[in-house]
């Protein structure tokens, strides 16, 4: 899994520009070693040594409004007492047209199914989940209304991971052709998912140069008497 998101978040991250990105949580995955910006912070709750640069609280980010331009939150949400208001935070420190991309656990997968299943037996006493307990699994398309409630626009999302959870490295192996069919034939049921948005901001527009407007302005249109013709006065 670990892999697969690393390979996955080079790949997004490595083409978006700006001068300033977090990566918030989970600071043993390298989120932003392939990306190009100048400031880089890895935050987390707790102090990871060689892993961390700031403690924080996700739900009170220490930056000011519209400074950052890209985030990065793997795992974050689902483990995050208040995903709704981690997502608010991230939306007031992102600069219009800021970056937003975002790691979960499919509950709609194997790995979903053996979640609940274990939830279950730890009521009962038993302990056989392989995932953190604390948190609850974040679904795709919840995920995609929670963004459009805050105006962030999907850019695009990916899932990845339809192996079973097996301890065995040789079934691991037997079932590697799960991988390249959960791809083509049954995508939304991947075990993990990364997914892309991007901060709109209603009524902004691009400031276009100013030149022709002000070579435009300086060239007055000047009817000539009896020839019919219009002269240019520069």
């Amino acid at each position: 899994m670990l892999a697969w998101e690393q390979a996955q978040l080079d790949r997004v991250v490595a083409d978006l520009f700006g001068f300033h990105a977090l990566q918030m949580g989970m600071p043993l995955l390298k989120s932003l070693r392939a990306n190009r910006m100048p400031h880089r912070w890895v935050g987390s709750q707790e102090v990871v040594p060689g892993h961390t640069d700031l403690v924080l609280d996700p739900t009170a980010l220490p930056f000011p409004e519209q400074s950052l331009d890209l985030v990065v939150l793997p795992h974050t949400l689902e483990l995050s007492q208040d995903p709704h208001a981690t997502l608010r935070e991230v939306h007031r420190v992102l600069v219009p047209e800021g970056k937003l991309v975002v790691c979960g656990f499919n509950p709609a997968s194997l790995w979903g199914l053996r979640q609940r299943r274990a939830h279950w037996g730890q009521r009962l006493g038993f302990n056989s989940g392989f995932l953190p307990q604390a948190g609850e699994f974040i679904g795709y398309w919840r995920l995609r209304d929670w963004m459009n409630l805050l105006d962030m626009q999907i850019q695009g999302g990916r899932f990845g991971c339809y192996r079973p959870a097996v301890e065995s490295g040789r079934w691991l192996e037997r079932f590697a052709w799960m991988d390249a069919a959960g791809d083509r034939w049954w995508p939304i049921f991947g075990a993990v998912y990364l997914l892309v948005a991007t901060k709109r901001v209603h009524g902004m527009r691009l400031i276009q140069p100013g030149w022709r407007a002000a070579r435009s302005s300086g060239v007055a249109a000047v009817t000539s008497v009896g020839s019919g013709r219009v002269a240019s006065d520069e």
